[in-house]
């Protein structure tokens, strides 16, 4: 099949688009998917660096990518729930290929009137922002929530979680965003680049990190002492989580959910969860794709297989 493969940690150039690439072995319980899409992520460029190999170590020669949807070419003798030809989407691993193997049952069935390609944006993002409201910060109907980074991809999945919980939500954008963070429907917006703004806001239930790194540091002081909860997706300095012991910290890294990849596929459907695709490319241009994804600004890219 043809694959996108690294060959060794390093910069964008070291993935190189192969023709002959061993198609993935199924056994009893997979599907195997031939992809019609899979999406670019953060977590690509960190891993394909070789940044996060103390916690997301690879074997060489290694195939990236956690997001897919396409329509299933062949299914394990145990699978009972998928049949070759229907529409699916996943939370998987190795995703930048014409073939992606999954276990059945991280596999959910993409809904009708729901673009199979553009669907390749949900997986990962998705349970990164639900999980990262509903388990890390736990956060409750009435309470209110901070999000930062809320106009990007994990934080409008959180946004979403969010509302749907019943809780009051709080859009941390750039100030030059504060108008576009009101379009999402939330209670209140905050700069997150503006010290003065942060210094006046009030205590909150949670916050709900995306951003990381500094940011993270200046809000955690913004959680309620022995009742509030920050949870991040990113990262979160040292000192800040020393300095403030009375707030519950919590990282989140998405674990799989199909039946919630179904439900903000579904939701995608009705019109009431909206992910912006900034970049449609051939899977053949991935190193590209890493390259304006480190640059940011472009929005959610996708490689089509």
């Amino acid at each position: 099949m043809k694959a996108v493969v690294l060959h060794e940690y390093g910069g964008p150039e070291k993935l190189t688009f192969e023709d002959h690439v061993r198609e993935p072995q199924i056994s009893g319980n997979t599907v195997l998917i031939a992809a019609t899409a899979a999406s670019v992520n953060p977590i690509d460029w960190k891993v394909r660096s070789g940044a996060r190999q103390r916690d997301v170590p690879l074997s060489f020669p290694a195939i990236l990518g956690r997001d897919v949807s396409g329509v299933v070419r062949a299914v394990g003798a145990n699978v009972k729930h998928f049949k070759p030809g229907e529409r699916v989407l996943a939370l998987s691993r190795a995703t930048y290929a014409e073939l992606v193997a999954v276990d059945d049952s991280d596999v959910t069935h993409l809904p009708d009137g729901v673009d199979l390609a553009d669907a390749a944006a949900i997986p990962l993002i998705a349970l990164t922002g639900d999980q990262l409201v509903r388990l890390a910060t736990n956060v409750k109907k009435g309470q209110v929530v901070l999000i930062t980074g809320a106009l990007g991809s994990v934080g409008r999945a959180a946004v979403h979680t969010a509302k749907k919980i019943g809780a009051q939500v709080i859009a941390g954008v750039r100030g030059k965003d504060l108008d576009n963070a009101r379009s999402l429907g939330v209670s209140d917006v905050l700069a997150i680049d503006d010290d003065e703004a942060i210094e006046k806001f009030r205590l909150v239930d949670a916050v709900a990190d995306t951003v990381g790194g500094e940011v993270a540091a200046k809000l955690i002081v913004k959680v309620k002492p022995l009742t509030g909860s920050f949870g991040y997706s990113a990262a979160l300095p040292e000192s800040a989580a020393a300095q403030n012991p009375a707030v519950k910290i919590t990282r989140v890294s998405a674990q799989p959910d199909p039946s919630k990849v179904r439900e903000f596929a579904d939701d995608v459907r009705d019109g009431k969860f909206v992910l912006p695709i900034g970049r449609r490319m051939p899977l053949s241009d991935a190193a590209e794709a890493h390259v304006l994804g480190e640059k940011g600004g472009v929005g959610k890219i996708l490689l089509l297989a």
